[in-house]
């Protein structure tokens, strides 16, 4: 629609015509007066529901000051795995703030910002379990999430290891861990450093896997939504909120990955 627009704008110049603006998505979210923003809420401290069903966490924190920032009132929706891209492409969803690595891969059907959080994939295995390296996982039966960069990672690294596929890491895949169904889970260390302190059944192994930059993902075609975004994050970042956000969720000890402003 936005390239048929353009086209009809170019015409009209030569015409000599005059051309209404046209509407970007910050247009769109300010008319409607409301931003749809899919956060996933299937881990602490990234993002879940406190005792009362709201949603909180780290992500939910970010997506709440970035509609503030619109100066509209957010909609949440609970979104993971492959969901994020798919809602966003097909216009349900304005952005997504859901732990989101940026990958070439996924660049392809939609544009990420500058990094707002970085995280790295680490496993999690039974205390007991005797295992201490990835190899030893050949066999094993691992919890990860469909679609997810734990997923394609183990695949070609370790394809000898019996994936146990969920679509949300919490609570099902916690769950099936605390109830020794599984031997070792595949996730972000953001969250999985978080759940061996809450489990003292449950250890990491040392070392990560990646180190992947998480972005705020939003549907191709609006280069100006992109850059605004950009100087959203460049401002959380130099602020001060990133350094606090995290400590809020990591602990007052916590080192937050470095992240660099673009503006």
């Amino acid at each position: 629609m936005k390239r048929i627009l353009r086209t009809l704008f170019a015409l009209a110049l030569v015409a000599g015509t005059a051309v209404p603006a046209i509407a970007g998505m910050l247009d769109d979210i300010r008319s409607r007066g409301v931003v749809r923003i899919g956060v996933s809420l299937g881990g602490e401290p990234i993002g879940f529901r406190d005792a009362q069903n709201n949603p909180v966490g780290y992500d939910v924190d970010v997506a709440t000051l970035l509609a503030q920032k619109l100066g509209v009132p957010v909609k949440f929706t609970d979104v993971s795995g492959d969901a994020r891209i798919s809602m966003l492409v097909s216009g349900q969803l304005d952005i997504v703030v859901a732990n989101t690595s940026a990958t070439l891969e996924r660049a392809k059907s939609v544009d990420f910002t500058i990094p707002y959080n970085r995280a790295g994939l680490r496993i999690i295995v039974q205390a007991n379990s005797g295992i201490s390296k990835l190899a030893d996982l050949a066999g094993k039966k691992v919890v990860v999430g469909r679609g997810t960069t734990g997923e394609t990672f183990l695949k070609k690294a370790l394809p000898a290891a019996q994936l146990v596929y969920v679509d949300q890491f919490a609570p099902d895949g916690v769950l099936l861990l605390q109830q020794k169904r599984v031997d070792a889970a595949i996730e972000d260390s953001s969250l999985l450093d978080y759940l061996a302190t809450k489990n003292p059944t449950l250890v990491t192994l040392t070392g990560l896997y990646s180190n992947d930059p998480i972005g705020i993902a939003v549907a191709k075609g609006d280069p100006e939504f992109v850059r605004w975004l950009d100087m959203f994050v460049s401002d959380y970042i130099q602020s001060g909120a990133y350094e606090t956000n995290y400590k809020k969720w990591w602990g007052a000890n916590a080192n937050p990955p470095t992240l660099n402003p673009l503006w």
